[in-house]
């Protein structure tokens, strides 16, 4: 009986069991595997990712246990003893499959751990400065305010210093004293060569304020969005005593600080002073003291924050990044959208205008995610919104909004899903950062209520095949068809960094990878041993991805890679 026949006829053999109910917990097992091991799509976002493998792991195995005391069992060993020479090798061939099965799950199993190891090494790993810390800076009266240098439609951003730096320390040494964040990370202000951001190397945001009240309590209720990137220090310790409100029942929370999301480090109400270009810029919104025509109140909400040379959009006007700066800048926004994810906000406006740039010491842009005032928070990380009203806020920018809340209709049902909403608008900034007209906006520009992938523009030839990859999948109508943040950014990073050991790999097989996981996690931390580097970008990109490896995340990230390959070859040969 030939090897081919005997598979052939186990694997009938197995479907047989299967129908009249034998080998119950094979038949799960057979399932599960189906479904996870051979699907080429987006894997389920977890909460506790360390916690998922091993459960499933263990439910495999004890499958697999029952099932090999089924076929050991007296009865199953008189059918066998008794069968025909040719189904003796049926039962054998049925046997080495699941004990393929078995081999497999170990690989899973180590492939698992090896992911949970280095993530728990990456996760401990954290910012540090010599520069010393202080405590001042929660009143107006503590900031040099200049030129104003932003306006959008709820606030206007001016440049500053904080008159307790020293001028002579900070132009010696091109820092600021440090704006302390909490015991575990430190944010260093590093100020460019530019003369400006030397002179003002802080920004002030101030909020205009029309119907929250004149209270400071009010005012941080209202407005409590805009501190969901701030640090735990960044208000006055009885300010944190005050319960923050969001809209619609929504508590605010805040997150943790990442190099791709702005950090708020002082937050303070004060009155409204008469800055320069108020009169000629925002008159309406000024309180009646300081125009009789003004509708704004008194007092309002104002963020410290570190001075940018430039948002997204202005840079793309004067620069054009090259193929490698333009996927490091999509992989950025990535990790930004991912990292906000994961701890349960939805940014909700991304946009060019929103996302603030500047360069490393080896001149690679750095894209930091700001303006939190349209972001929906939520403390169970679901970001799940009932919709059961035409009042409740969607977002901002429509013309990036994702298809799924684009089309929702309020009822009393209705429940819209963020958990993919930003990565969508990543995929339509994407065209931008090379340079090419957004889709999505213009009078002749798609709308995403209605849009058919199909109709998508392709992205210049220059771009790496894997980024335009990305950008086609981040921009499918169906939410559970697109890859979150988290597998796309694996993408990038896989494709950036792991190539090679992407050659020969199949979506199952994990264990070439697991090998050069431990290799870039030790190229990782020699390069942080020996001092900042020019590539600092670079090492904060690998850093972020190495503290949130799991193994389920990618292999769909490998899967989603083979799909673009297999496409790619069709193409070819079937043009």
């Amino acid at each position: 009986m030939s090897v081919k026949h005997a598979i052939s006829r186990g694997l009938e053999l197995g479907r047989s069991f299967l129908q009249i109910g034998l080998l119950k917990s094979g038949g799960r097992v057979a399932a599960k595997l189906r479904a996870d091991r051979f699907r080429v799509g987006p894997s389920v976002r977890t909460v506790q990712p360390q916690a998922f493998l091993p459960a499933r792991y263990r439910y495999y195995r004890t499958s697999l246990r029952g099932l090999a005391a089924q076929l050991q069992s007296a009865g199953f060993r008189r059918r066998f003893t008794g069968a025909s020479p040719r189904n003796r090798a049926v039962f054998l061939a049925f046997g080495l499959g699941v004990g393929l099965i078995e081999q497999q799950l170990e690989e899973d199993r180590q492939s698992a751990a090896t992911c949970q190891e280095i993530q728990a090494v990456f996760k401990k790993k954290k910012i540090h400065s010599t520069l010393r810390p202080f405590t001042s800076g929660f009143k107006l009266e503590d900031y040099v305010i200049g030129n104003q240098i932003g306006k959008g439609s709820n606030a206007a951003v001016y440049e500053a210093a904080a008159q307790f730096a020293h001028p002579k320390e900070t132009e010696r040494d091109s820092t600021l004293v440090e704006l302390r964040d909490n015991e575990e990370e430190v944010q260093t202000v590093r100020s460019p060569a530019c003369c400006s951001l030397r002179s003002f190397p802080l920004a002030i945001k101030m909020l205009w304020n029309f119907g929250a009240g004149s209270s400071s309590e009010a005012i941080l209720k209202s407005m409590s969005q805009e501190l969901v990137p701030s640090g735990p220090l960044a208000l006055k310790h009885e300010k944190e005593q005050i319960t923050l409100d969001g809209h619609f029942g929504v508590l605010p929370r805040r997150v943790s600080a990442h190099p791709n999301v702005i950090r708020v480090y002082r937050a303070f109400t004060a009155d409204v002073p008469l800055l320069p270009g108020a009169q000629e810029e925002y008159p309406d919104v000024l309180p009646a003291r300081l125009n009789p025509a003004g509708i704004g109140n008194n007092r309002t909400l104002f963020l410290v924050m570190k001075n940018y040379p430039y948002t997204l959009r202005q840079y793309l006007l004067v620069s054009t990044p090259n193929r490698w700066q333009g996927s490091l800048m999509v992989l950025q926004l990535l990790e930004g959208v991912d990292h906000l994810c994961r701890q349960g906000v939805a940014h909700r406006d991304l946009k060019s205008d929103n996302i603030l740039l500047e360069f490393d010491s080896g001149g690679c842009p750095r894209l930091v995610i700001t303006d939190f005032g349209c972001c929906l928070t939520q403390n169970d990380s679901s970001l799940q919104l009932p919709f059961n009203s035409m009042w409740v806020s969607r977002g901002g920018n429509a013309s990036l909004m994702a298809p799924e809340v684009a089309t929702a209709a309020p009822g009393p049902d209705v429940v819209i899903d963020y958990t993919k909403t930003d990565a969508w608008a990543v995929g339509a900034i994407s065209y931008e950062i090379f340079r090419q007209q957004n889709p999505f906006y213009g009078a002749a520009g798609l709308h995403s209520t209605n849009y058919q992938e199909k109709q998508l523009p392709p992205l210049p030839a220059c771009v790496p095949a894997d980024l335009q990859l990305v950008t086609k999948l981040l921009l499918r109508r169906n939410p559970n068809k697109r890859p979150s943040a988290r597998v796309a950014a694996n993408m990038l990073h896989l494709s950036l960094w792991g190539r090679k050991a992407l050659a020969n790999q199949d979506s199952a097989g994990m264990r070439k990878l697991a090998d050069w996981l431990l290799c870039q996690s030790a190229v990782v931390l020699l390069q942080s041993c020996s001092g900042p580097s020019g590539n600092r970008v670079e090492a904060e990109l690998q850093r972020s991805f190495l503290s949130n490896l799991d193994l389920e995340e990618l292999r769909a990230a490998v899967g989603f890679l083979l799909y673009g390959q297999d496409q790619s070859r069709a193409c070819i040969m079937f043009p």
